[in-house]
């Protein structure tokens, strides 16, 4: 009787927050639906089989219908679950919180709205997104959707336009723009003015320009005038931008301030915002029509980084899209090229060198990293590959899953293994040159690295190129073009050359087959080029070099075997530079490798030569008659990003439940040392029992299972009202009061009602929090945290538990690589190989499901303790079945999670199919893509499938701007690729690409010349090829190979980091040590030397006790709170800690005496600081005699 009570009132209170909703405007009636009033059963709540027939309009192959029918049938079952459980009325809602929306149409409703444009999007499926945008737009205007007031309008209809091309999986429509209006010109002509926040951010740079595009199309509909800035308006906006640079964050572009001043008198539409930073202007203050002086941060943003900074991009969306008005954008950045300057511009990754960080090679440095055109299965969506020797001698610097910031074609990108490509060289310390081909080769020689002269290939897919909009480069000649030139050469003549036709096919099956010098060389003379692995960087050395070796070597060329040679130590270096493999024992070079070719090409077997004229490699073609192809005409300069990441989300300081305990845990806020009989006041929601008077935390009381009744109050004036708005004070009210709790009594209860059944001690800890952030100050129920601590898992705000990963992208997998058992893979659908051939054993390559994913071993460990807590969850708490009972990882298998990415509210499904000893998540391209993600270097987090679905609820997420980020509202069950982010469909799906592919790069192709012959996900959208039978152009042996744990992760102080990043700088042939050590001075120590300074002027003061802060320090001298003892929270140690490591490397390597005497300065500067602090400790430490302190 209690629960038919309970989801009545849920009915009624649902009821009567909708009629309430509509006295709102769009926004506020908006974020109403989606945190949903206190303590009820979410309305909206859908059925997971309420939208399958949308599914069924997705083109696919019965495999795959079959493979999305089971991740279906798990959502159901799961839900099932959740459903039995919630109805207990122990939480917040008596339905699972998190929505399933099938697409974006239905996800866009629920989200933002109007009611109907779901049924009208699908009408438009198959239209771009953007030209579906302004199309829903202007029909919002029209009136399509019901009449609305011209701001109202304006106001739908820009929010919806951003929902559509985000996918309608972020909250930058509601929270990122909390306010459109229309605003008067000083000449009283009406405009229209777009307020952004904070969480605009999330919808992406692109996307961020679009809602002013749209604005303005919205603006000409309604009959508005433009914007028209006064000159104080736009020096107002240029000294913020250089203030939020300076003191909250740089941007992703830097821009001119000619440019800003020329884009923000273009703009129609006013780009304004409220305040997102307590940092306020100085000149240009109280400007008519804006409303603070704080920064405006998400203006900032949105015109620096998606106007200015992605102008060309812009301009070309609104042509193709027909808009005009906006042809002012190509203008942007047209500078006329000073040709007096001899400086070169720096790359945007060189700008700002972190300790610990290091430098691989300069901006397009020979020796540096070689462009290599191509996809493994581990790599595009802006993940590149590297060989895994190449991490090894990086010191580990460089592992699976760290980020590359990267010189071309995007700006960052995650690093994975490739064995196939192109292998580092380096110089021994005994003077020998050699290719290291294995991990176990670089781990072997280490050591006795000297210097690194090549770092191998970088791999980088083409669809990057098509993604960051930008034209081919000269590709370095590979196996794939040799291979395809002998092929093409056999298909036109008979060979008939001594070398079988069984090693020619061999050559052509596997281009891993190196032949041998002899063999080469044969080649050449029908016609084929130079084989790769005998390809020298002839380019790399000047003509003068190039002779000065050849005339060295034809002097003392030995008539056979062993061809060892005397050279001197500048015509060895050339050897180097050229990276041709040779031993070294004393004076001695021994080149018994590579005799047959440099014999050949450089003619030893004559003491004198005719040289023509031209280029190194133009020489070594005239001598050889050899076409000889460029090694490596592109060089890509890179350092290091973000470390790897896999490890348990933890809030800081992190918890075990979301239950608040004020100051009654001390400083560890441990409610387990709460005292009976002590009461602490709480501010806790209002929720009581309308039977026995319990306070209650769910719908129901959780003591006699009668409807527990939110009490309404007004947090102005405090008055106890029915009302959604105050009638005395027109401000929203909530269901918060203080109250005073015996806490102790409360955690004896919740424990007497599951530590009983458990038999078991109290945990060691349990962390609960201060006070709660949440609107109404919902609070979790104390059992759900007391499960968490027994097994030490930190909440999240939301109440759920998080795994982070970083983003690796995968499309292929053995059974061997995963640890995955034959049979059960074979249960899970993976019947065939990528071949067609049936799955019998461990090395056979299979295609990855699109929702299947590999994690981490450890991330397996950790589900099986978040499943364990889960279970006792449903026992113990719920008192229903168990539903995981999984001990290891390995019967994880199967399971299925949520995938979610920080900046969205949807969640993706995924599978886990395996396991991995990297440190990444592996997951298809696409399903990265589904959370608005590329592989750039970030990280995501996963969720075990039922926990959400017990524990989230939207009362649980803070109330300020940006709460409802990084949480679960929405749940996407089965990926449409169709509607993922576009990235995604320009990844490529060939085994090989063509030589036509090549000759373009020759060319320096554009985008649209070279896009026609490869062939991407995108061309295969509509397709049963959107999901199977994709191909990759590169191999790559094992996804394990290479480091596992970067030297940033294990090295542990910031001077080892230092260390070993300078001793790298020094050995690698294409990084200039001494600018990295200014770089490091400049852009990290003095900045962290002078930011910490201005901190410890203006910080705040801490309580011992409490954690109180204080902005000055009480006249008492203690806490006012609890009388404890206060700390600073800024010390002389932060401050100094950089002083003589830059000093040390300012002598090191000899820079600029400047640097030095600013060093000498700052020491100055802290010393007259802390002087009195170091004479009182000085004094402290004297003994001095009565006669001495009475003389004073």
């Amino acid at each position: 009787m209690g629960h038919q009570t309970c989801a009545m009132f849920a009915a009624r209170s649902a009821s009567g927050r909708e009629a309430g909703s509509r006295l709102r405007r769009i926004f506020h009636r908006q974020a109403e639906s989606l945190k949903s009033g206190p303590l009820s059963c979410s309305a909206e709540s859908t059925a997971p089989n309420s939208g399958e027939s949308t599914l069924k309009k997705i083109s696919m192959s019965p495999e795959a219908a079959e493979y999305f029918d089971s991740i279906l049938d798990g959502i159901n079952d799961l839900y099932d679950v959740a459903r039995h459980a919630k109805r207990k009325g122990l939480d917040p809602s008596l339905e699972p919180e998190p929505q399933i929306t099938y697409d974006i149409a239905e996800r866009i409703e629920k989200l933002i709205g109007p009611s109907g444009i779901r049924d009208r999007m699908r009408e438009l499926d198959g239209m771009d997104r953007r030209a579906m945008a302004f199309k829903i737009a202007g029909e919002i205007v029209e009136g399509r959707f019901g009449r609305l007031e011209a701001v109202d309008a304006a106001d739908q209809a820009v929010r919806t336009a951003l929902a559509i091309v985000t996918e309608g999986v972020t909250v930058a429509p509601i929270q990122g723009i909390p306010e459109i209006k229309i605003k008067q010109n000083s000449d009283k002509t009406s405009y229209l003015a777009v307020y952004f926040a904070g969480p605009i951010r999330p919808a992406g740079g692109t996307a961020q320009a679009l809602t002013l595009v749209v604005a303005d199309y919205v603006r000409r509909m309604l009959g508005l005038d433009r914007f028209k800035p006064s000159d104080d308006t736009i020096g107002r906006f240029i000294e913020e931008v250089a203030l939020y640079r300076q003191r909250v964050r740089r941007f992703q572009f830097h821009i001119t301030d000619a440019d800003l001043d020329y884009a923000l008198r273009c703009l129609t539409v006013e780009a304004t915002g409220v305040s997102t930073d307590r940092f306020e202007v100085s000149n240009y203050r109280d400007i008519p029509r804006i409303e603070t002086n704080r920064l405006r941060g998400g203006a900032l943003i949105v015109v620096i980084d998606g106007i200015v900074g992605r102008a060309r991009k812009l301009h070309g969306i609104c042509e193709s899209l027909r808009l005009d008005g906006w042809d002012w954008l190509v203008n942007i950045g047209n500078k006329p090229a000073d040709f007096n300057s001899k400086k070169k511009p720096e790359a945007s990754f060189m700008a700002e060198i972190i300790v610990g960080r290091p430098v691989f090679s300069f901006p397009n440095r020979i020796g540096g990293f070689r462009l290599r055109y191509g996809r493994a299965r581990t790599t595009g969506l802006a993940a590149v590959g590297v060989h895994p020797a190449t991490m090894i001698i990086l010191n580990r610097f460089l592992c699976t899953g760290v980020q590359l910031r990267i010189e071309l074609p995007g700006k960052s990108a995650a690093i994975t293994p490739v064995d196939s490509i192109e292998a580092p060289v380096v110089k021994l310390k005994d003077g020998s040159v050699v290719r290291i081909e294995t991990e176990y080769e670089a781990d072997r020689l280490f050591e006795r690295i000297e210097e690194i002269l090549f770092l191998g290939d970088v791999l980088v897919n083409v669809g990057d190129f098509l993604q960051n909009n930008k034209t081919l480069l000269k590709s370095g000649y590979d196996e794939n073009q040799w291979v395809q030139d002998l092929r093409h050469t056999i298909n036109k003549s008979s060979l008939g050359t001594p070398i079988s036709t069984t090693r020619l096919e061999a050559f052509i099956a596997n281009k891993d087959t190196i032949p041998s010098p002899t063999e080469a060389i044969t080649l050449t003379a029908f016609g084929v080029p130079l084989h790769p692995r005998y390809t020298y960087t002839w380019n790399a050395v000047t003509r003068e070099e190039l002779l000065r070796l050849r005339n060295a070597l034809a002097e003392s060329w030995p008539s056979q075997a062993p061809y060892e040679l005397r050279l001197e130590p500048e015509t060895k270096r050339i050897l180097e530079k050229l990276l041709i493999p040779h031993d070294y024992f004393g004076s001695m070079v021994g080149l018994d490798m590579v005799a047959p070719i440099l014999e050949k090409l450089l003619r030893l077997y004559e003491s004198k030569i005719d040289v023509v004229e031209g280029t190194s490699l133009e020489i070594v073609r005239a001598l050889s008659d050899i076409d000889i192809r460029d090694k490596a005409p592109v060089h890509v300069g890179a350092r290091m990003g973000r470390p790897e990441k896999a490890k348990e989300r933890k809030m800081s300081p992190y918890v075990h439940g979301l239950f608040p305990i004020g100051n009654a845990g001390g400083a560890q806020r441990n409610i387990l040392k709460t005292k009976k009989g002590q009461t602490t006041a709480i501010q806790i929601s209002a929720n009581y029992c309308s039977q026995c008077g319990t306070l209650c935390y769910g719908v129901c009381c959780h003591v006699c299972g009668e409807t527990a009744i939110a009490r309404k109050r007004c947090p102005k004036c405090g008055r106890a009202v029915d009302t959604l708005v105050c009638p005395a004070c027109k401000v929203e009210t909530n269901c918060s009061h203080s109250t005073d709790l015996d806490l102790r009594s409360l955690l004896d209860q919740a424990w007497k009602k599951i530590g009983a059944k458990l038999g078991e001690p109290l945990p060691a800890r349990f962390k609960c929090v201060k006070a709660l952030m949440n609107k109404n100050k919902t609070a979790e129920p104390l059992e759900k945290g007391f499960l968490r601590a027994r097994y030490d898992l930190s909440v999240f705000k939301d109440g759920t538990l998080r795994y982070d990963l970083t983003d690796v992208p995968l499309t292929h997998f053995t059974p061997s690589e995963v640890g995955g058992n034959i049979e059960q893979l074979r249960n899970l659908g993976y019947i065939y190989d990528m071949h067609g051939n049936p799955l019998k054993n461990a090395d056979q390559m299979l295609e990855l499901k699109v929702q299947d994913i590999v994690l981490p071993e450890d991330c397996g460990d950790y589900l099986v303790k978040a499943s364990k807590f889960i279970d006792d969850l449903l026992t113990l708490f719920y008192g229903v079945d168990p539903y995981y009972q999984i001990n290891e990882r390995g019967q994880m298998v199967g399971q299925l999670i949520h995938g979610l990415a920080p900046h969205t509210s949807a969640t993706i499904i995924g599978r886990v199919i395996g396991y991995t000893r990297t440190r990444v998540c592996y997951a298809h391209p696409l399903w990265h893509a589904a959370k608005r993600r590329n592989c750039d270097g970030d990280e995501d987090g996963i969720m075990l499938a039922l926990d959400p679905l017990l524990n989230f609820s939207r009362e649980f997420l803070p109330e300020q701007s940006g709460g409802l980020m990084d949480a679960p509202l929405y749940v996407i069950p089965v990926l449409n690729p169709s509607e993922v982010d576009k990235e995604a469909l320009n990844v490529d799906v060939m085994s090989a690409y063509p030589p036509e592919f090549y000759s373009l790069c020759e060319q320096g192709a554009n985008p649209r010349e070279y896009a026609a012959v490869i062939e991407t996900i995108g061309d295969r959208i509509g397709s049963t090829g959107q999901f199977q039978d994709m191909k990759y152009t590169e191999v790559c042996s094992d996804i394990n190979l290479g480091a596992h744990f970067g030297a940033y992760t294990t090295l542990k102080s910031m001077l080892e980091k230092l260390e070993s990043q300078l001793d790298l700088s020094e050995k690698i042939w294409a990084v200039d040590a001494k600018v990295v050590a200014l770089k490091v001075i400049t852009s990290h120590f003095m900045k962290d030397i002078f930011g910490n300074l201005r901190a410890f002027t203006s910080q705040k003061f801490r309580c011992m006790g409490c954690n109180r802060k204080y902005r000055r320090v009480p006249l008492k001298g203690v806490c006012l709170r609890c009388g404890g003892k206060l700390s600073l929270t800024v010390y002389k140690g932060g401050i100094k800690k950089y002083v003589s490591p830059a000093l040390n490397l300012v002598q090191q390597f000899d820079l600029d005496s400047y640097y030095s005497d600013r060093l000498f300065l700052v020491n100055e500067e802290l010393h007259s600081l802390f002087r009195e602090e170091e004479d009182v400790n000085e004094q402290l430490d004297k003994q001095i005699s009565l006669t001495d302190f009475m003389r004073g």
